[in-house]
């Protein structure tokens, strides 16, 4: 047992590298707006790239695990992000920051599948669920560390300074990853995969977009909340903390909506009221001088429904369709986190305003309940899973 517990909690602390990652451009967004010339449009490509490997590795990614094995999937993993990012911080042309962002992306993408799969090798059929709430919470925790740490070194020591830092934590993972990750557990082979049926890919698509525009519209805040205070006169330094309250609150709201799904046995009326909620608070933040106060609210209920959310897919997939349809689940989301943000972009720029893009996110947030309805209709017909 103390095996299982130890191996999550060096997956979680390695996972926090990634989402520093990913958050090191959008925390210093104005900046990089100064140093390249670009504009938020341009920004907001940028974020989106981190996903777009998504779009071609998610769904082989089980098979490079299965040929490579676990630990070397993850050290090759972080290898990429390691060579990425520091091809970021050691050129000063916007081309190659895109290409740095794609390698690290394409590390992040067979990291994340991988860890999700080797999580559940040490937990399946025993508090998987309390043991995936805790290992998904590592994205919003290492997102918060960024908004805190990245905005005052950016403003100290340049934008290069953030990527050789979060080029150095990848580093620091790798070697504790590689020195403290204990050998996986014997899990016996699984049969061979094969596609969902129609209806069931059809109800899959649906928990798959369902996924990608929750995470999308989260993504707003912590994308284009620094930039949206910026606009409104707050110094990044200030910004960068006071939107980083969402994701540390969000630590307690994600597995508080686990529970409350399971105890009350109502997880779509928690999926749905919390999207209906995190959506109006949504419109509320940019319009307000009462910014810390919204993004508490925010931090405490817009984490509800991520249990209910991942729990869809288990609902209609049999064993044997499980590892593709996880690839597809997780293609779209990927496609959406990726397409996302530069539509968001787009829009800030054409109004001039990147209060826009938290609208964006309001949006594509509400669409959530109804592709549950459609997903719901779909489940309906599927035979049930143990």
């Amino acid at each position: 047992m103390r095996s299982r517990w130890f191996a999550l909690a060096v997956l979680f602390l390695i996972r926090l590298t990634m989402a520093f990652q990913f958050q090191s451009v959008a925390a210093v967004a104005p900046l990089l707006n100064q140093k390249f010339g670009v504009s938020l449009a341009d920004i907001g490509w940028l974020i989106g790239l981190y996903f777009a490997p998504g779009l071609f590795l998610a769904l082989p990614g089980g098979a490079i695990g299965k040929r490579l094995g676990d630990k070397p999937t993850v050290i090759v993993s972080l290898l990429l992000m390691l060579l990425g990012e520091l091809a970021m911080a050691l050129s000063s042309t916007w081309i190659n920051q895109i290409a740095g962002r794609l390698v690290s992306g394409a590390g992040g993408v067979m990291f994340n599948v991988q860890m999700t799969k080797m999580v559940a090798d040490w937990f399946v059929g025993r508090e998987i669920a309390t043991a995936m709430a805790i290992f998904v919470n590592s994205w919003p925790a290492g997102i918060a560390l960024s908004l805190i740490l990245l905005p005052l070194i950016a403003t100290a020591f340049g934008v290069e300074a953030v990527h050789l830092t979060v080029a150095a934590s990848i580093a620091l993972g790798l070697v504790f990853f590689a020195a403290a990750y204990p050998s996986s557990p014997k899990i016996a082979a699984a049969a061979p995969g094969s596609w969902p049926d129609r209806k069931t890919l059809i109800a899959l698509i649906a928990a798959g977009l369902i996924w990608g525009l929750f995470n999308l519209g989260f993504a707003m805040i912590f994308s284009f909340g620094p930039s949206m205070l910026d606009e409104r006169g707050w110094s990044i330094s200030a910004a960068g903390p006071v939107i980083s309250i969402v994701l540390w609150l969000a630590v307690v709201s994600v597995p508080l909506g686990g529970i409350l799904a399971d105890r009350t046995g109502r997880p779509d009326l928690v999926l749905a009221v919390g999207c209906f909620v995190f959506a109006a608070l949504m419109v509320v933040l940019p319009r307000t001088d009462a910014v810390v106060s919204v993004v508490t609210g925010i931090g405490l209920l817009s984490g509800l429904p991520v249990g209910p959310i991942m729990s869809l897919p288990a609902r209609i997939l049999k064993a044997e369709t499980r590892a593709i349809g996880m690839g597809i689940f997780y293609t779209l989301y990927y496609g959406t986190m990726m397409l996302g943000p530069a539509v968001a972009g787009a829009l800030a720029k054409s109004t001039g305003h990147t209060a826009s893009a938290i609208d964006f996110g309001t949006v594509v947030i509400l669409a959530c309940p109804l592709l549950l309805w459609a997903f719901n209709r779909l489940a309906e017909a599927q035979p049930k899973i143990a």
